[in-house]
């Protein structure tokens, strides 16, 4: 049988591309067109399903708890702001030829990899109000007035949970800082230095500009990891003493509450919040794309 050459081109391009577009239809589209579904829909996970309409929309947006909680979204924000503004100090400083630059490098990074489970515990061990280390570092330091009880006072503890967060992914920024700033040609900061720009001006004018997309890469993940903070705090503190987070209160709507539609529309009202705001911010730093 002669077959043309676009068709056996046709015959390879759709072979390679079915399994990897069945795998996204099935575990990506699939999931998100029966998310949208059962928000629909009065359900119990279990029984039989009842269309309600948007029911389920009508009560989100008619009771501000489920927006309250928002606000604890945003110490995590507050937290992976400063966390980029340290991983960019940390990635300049590792980029020089500081001594022993890979032992630090390894150090900052360790924490990425370590499970949040893990994580949860050692800080559990940390913030403890008893036998906790910190509050014992700073009596050894003679700072006994700064000791606090740190998961358990509501006025602070969603700081004491947004640092562990900033703790564990400053090193991947960093990383990805790192690997950006050793791309930016040398010549360029070598033209600088001749024309005699200090270290701060190299900085201002060929290092951030150089970076400005990475930049805006990790202030997207910053947002979008804020508004779905979920696996520290539900793992430290189950949602208590003010440390509830929208997805937090999401998960516990839909299974320990047992209602998968009001549940569905939370997840689909959280999911467009994050499209608005990730549009708001490609919006605002759209006068930079030239």
């Amino acid at each position: 049988m002669n077959v043309s050459y676009n068709t056996q081109r046709t015959i390879i391009l759709v072979s390679f591309l079915t399994v990897p577009l069945l795998l996204l239809l099935t575990f990506s589209y699939y999931p998100l067109l029966s998310l949208f579904y059962y928000s629909f829909l009065e359900w119990d996970g279990l029984t039989e399903k009842a269309f309600v309409g948007f029911q389920n929309y009508r009560e989100i947006f008619g009771n501000a708890e489920y927006f309250g909680v928002l606000k604890n979204n945003a110490y995590y924000f507050i937290g992976g702001l400063l966390q980029t503004g340290l991983a960019l100090y940390f990635a300049v400083l590792l980029n020089s030829k500081l001594k022993g630059r890979n032992g630090f490098r390894v150090i900052l990074f360790l924490p990425y990899i370590m499970h949040s489970v893990a994580i949860v515990f050692m800080f559990q061990a940390l913030y403890n109000n008893q036998y906790g280390t910190l509050n014992a570092f700073l009596d050894l330091v003679g700072l006994s007035g700064w000791k606090q009880n740190w998961l358990g006072d509501p006025s602070i503890v969603n700081f004491s949970l947004a640092f562990v967060s900033m703790w564990k992914y400053m090193g991947l920024s960093m990383v990805i800082f790192l690997g950006t700033l050793q791309s930016i040609p040398q010549d360029i900061y070598e033209a600088a230095r001749i024309d005699g720009a200090s270290s701060t001006q190299q900085f201002l004018h060929v290092t951030l500009p150089s970076i400005r997309k990475v930049m805006e890469l990790l202030l997207l993940l910053t947002l979008t990891g804020a508004l779905e903070a979920f696996e520290i705090p539900y793992i430290m503190m189950l949602g208590a003493n003010n440390t509830e987070t929208f997805i937090i209160k999401t998960v516990d709507v839909a299974f320990k509450f047992q209602q998968v539609g009001l549940g569905s529309a939370l997840a689909v009202v959280m999911l467009l919040i994050v499209l608005v705001f990730v549009g708001l911010q490609r919006l605002l730093l759209k006068g930079g794309d030239e």
